[in-house]
């Protein structure tokens, strides 16, 4: 794993919060799967990842070569392990290199682990069946940064292949992020086929109704008008 070399002032910004958020324990037991809210979040969204693979991928992961962008350390990647991916076939791509350090200590050793620049990813085209995307394109707020990402995404990926993208459609709680709803998917990915559902209870609310009324969370998760997440399955046709 040999550190990047290649940033822009968007990324440089984006390394420097998540470093913030580290040093002030910010990330700590809030996303930890020992916390309520955050453990419901992940089965709840686990749930509807299940549906959305056996619907789009009924044969399953094993054979799949599989890319993560913004792979952090590696939690997405380990539940995708638990749905039937291979480790051997996973390669996680992440802008901070001591969070890939961690991801590589703590998981299977035959996951490959990329320090690198989403604009300049370091495959050949074609390389990727599939690949993943939470969280991280709500983390870039600059326009052509985002445009010049997708645009590597699709070559990377074999003709017919998938995106799987889960992000924020709004989180106005965040300065430091910028919500994407599915206009803005479309225009970052033309050509494409995309299939999407809107999932994950707002956050901020899990936490406070999670503890005492567990059911109405389900119930309003259900509602979707409160779901704060796009989980889109993403086709590059041809």
């Amino acid at each position: 794993m040999e550190p990047i070399t290649d940033q822009n002032p968007d990324l440089l910004r984006m390394q420097q919060e998540y470093a913030r958020r580290t040093e002030e324990g910010l990330a700590g037991d809030r996303y930890s799967f020992q916390n309520p809210a955050h453990r419901w979040i992940i089965l709840d969204r686990h749930k509807e990842i299940r549906k959305l693979l056996k619907t789009h991928q009924p044969a399953g992961l094993a054979d799949l070569q599989i890319l993560e962008i913004g792979c952090g350390s590696g939690g997405v990647m380990d539940e995708f392990i638990q749905l039937g991916a291979e480790p051997g076939n996973l390669v996680g791509v992440d802008l901070l290199l001591d969070r890939l350090k961690q991801a590589s200590t703590s998981m299977k050793d035959e996951c490959s682990w990329v320090n690198a620049n989403g604009q300049h990813l370091p495959f050949l085209d074609g390389t990727f069946h599939l690949t993943l995307q939470f969280t991280a394109f709500s983390s870039i707020l600059d326009p052509e940064t985002k445009k010049d990402m997708a645009a590597e995404i699709l070559r990377v990926l074999k003709p017919g292949g998938s995106i799987v993208w889960y992000d924020f459609i709004w989180n106005p709680a965040n300065p430091q992020t910028k919500g994407i709803g599915l206009k803005e998917i479309k225009i970052l990915f033309p050509g494409c086929h995309l299939t999407p559902a809107r999932i994950t209870l707002a956050p901020p609310l899990v936490r406070v109704l999670l503890p005492r009324f567990p059911r109405l969370s389900d119930w309003l998760a259900s509602l979707k008008i409160l779901n704060s997440h796009l989980l889109v399955w993403i086709q590059k046709l041809g």
